[in-house]
């Protein structure tokens, strides 16, 4: 289509981004205002995308490796027929099973002199969500050993086990804090188990410090008799966590603690949603420098076309018209900006997902490499905030621009 079919005003605007003669040297603000907002934008979808990503990685690890809903004795003494308690609380809506646990501090030794302390879990295998969940997570060896109960038998997180320099088929010594009292003090308990193989949760707090048993070897290494510490309850939604807790606690008549996965974790997300509310606004500076560039080359802009515009005004024009002529101008320069932006953000998004080019430390930032992850509302504040800040840039030059009065501007020109 002829640029002549336009609409005046966008016909008008087209035509005065085109570099042309003495304006080469206005184009070159075009190109700071487009340059100075493909950087914002890209900018800002990378850094919101990295740290949603990035919280979202988190999350995911920690509802694998947690209960949803943790059910304990107020005092802290263990939960005394914790089968019954466990039956009481599986026909709970949204429940898909719940289990009791033990955990138990531990210190763990192998025969090559490695020493570690850890966190020795134990789980009911019989139920089939548990063992499932468990095997799925199994990386060598198998949850067979523990099953068979031919002999104690764990399984260790990986860094656990490589720590230890243990693998499938070794024993390990563990040693419990709670020992028992002799005419030589106190002399702590120890029992040798059959490593299984190892598991990975993908959260090195957790793989550098659990290792997983049955719920009676657990029980009889913790000298619990048949108390547990608690039961776990996973869900099918662990996002209804809060809800069926609340649920919980009035069936179970307050009669016990109850702690929900967001609750546990409450600081950390609250500490990563305020580094992300943070980043946004430091990298929206960007946007804004790139907003002075498109305010300096619309100012320039009108003072050139003073003749152009008394003419114009002259010939019927209205304030308005010419108004929206610098409107389309700005706009522009923030429009092609946004979108070049946006799609070098959302292809920098595809090949770190595809091909994990930028990995990270698991001992320091929990999960090993970087995800990124842009959800459609942040991509849609991003854009609507640079095109809130474009529009804003060119209000002021184009307000200058449909008050100049014709008659002075061409008695003067």
């Amino acid at each position: 289509m002829s640029y002549r079919r336009l609409p005046f005003e966008l016909f008008l605007g087209l035509r005065y981004l085109r570099p042309h003669g003495h304006r080469a040297n206005l184009s070159l603000f075009v190109w700071i205002g487009i340059g100075g907002v493909f950087l914002g934008v890209s900018a800002l979808i990378v850094v919101l995308a990295v740290m949603t990503g990035f919280q979202d990685g988190i999350r995911d690890k920690i509802i694998a490796a947690n209960p949803h809903v943790l059910i304990m004795e107020a005092g802290g003494r263990g939960v005394t027929n914790g089968g019954a308690l466990a039956e009481r609380v599986a026909p709970v809506p949204g429940v898909v099973s719940a289990t009791p646990f033990v955990l138990q501090q531990a210190l763990f030794t192998s025969p090559g002199g490695g020493a570690t302390g850890g966190l020795l879990r134990g789980v009911d295998l019989a139920t089939p969500a548990i063992r499932s969940a468990l095997a799925g997570q199994v990386r060598h060896g198998s949850v067979e050993p523990l099953v068979s109960g031919k002999e104690p038998a764990l399984l260790l997180g990986r860094e656990l086990a490589r720590s230890l320099g243990v693998v499938a088929g070794d024993h390990v010594t563990v040693i419990s804090p709670q020992g028992a009292m002799t005419a030589v003090g106190l002399v702590p308990k120890m029992r040798r188990f059959l490593v299984a193989g190892y598991v990975e949760v993908g959260m090195y707090e957790y793989d550098i410090s659990l290792a997983y048993t049955t719920l009676a070897a657990a029980q009889e290494f913790a000298g619990l008799g048949d108390r547990v510490t608690g039961i776990e309850v996973k869900l099918a939604n662990p996002f209804q966590a809060k809800e069926v807790g609340r649920l919980l606690a009035t069936r179970l008549n307050g009669a016990y603690w109850i702690r929900d996965w967001m609750d546990m974790n409450r600081n950390l997300f609250a500490a990563l949603q305020l580094e992300k509310l943070a980043l946004f606004v430091i990298v929206t500076i960007i946007v804004l420098v790139a907003a002075f560039a498109i305010i300096g080359h619309l100012v320039l802009l009108v003072a050139e076309k003073r003749k152009e515009i008394g003419i114009l005004k002259a010939m019927g024009a209205g304030a308005g018209s010419i108004g929206a002529v610098f409107l389309v101008v700005g706009m522009l320069i923030g429009l092609v900006g946004t979108i070049a932006g946006s799609a070098f953000g959302l292809l920098l998004i595809w090949v770190q997902n595809t091909y994990k080019i930028i990995r990270l430390a698991g001992d320091v930032y929990q999960i090993s490499y970087l995800p990124m992850k842009l959800t459609a509302s942040d991509f849609a504040m991003i854009v609507g905030a640079t095109l809130v800040i474009s529009f804003l840039a060119t209000l002021s030059p184009a307000r200058r621009a449909a008050r100049l009065d014709p008659v002075d501007v061409l008695r003067y020109e």
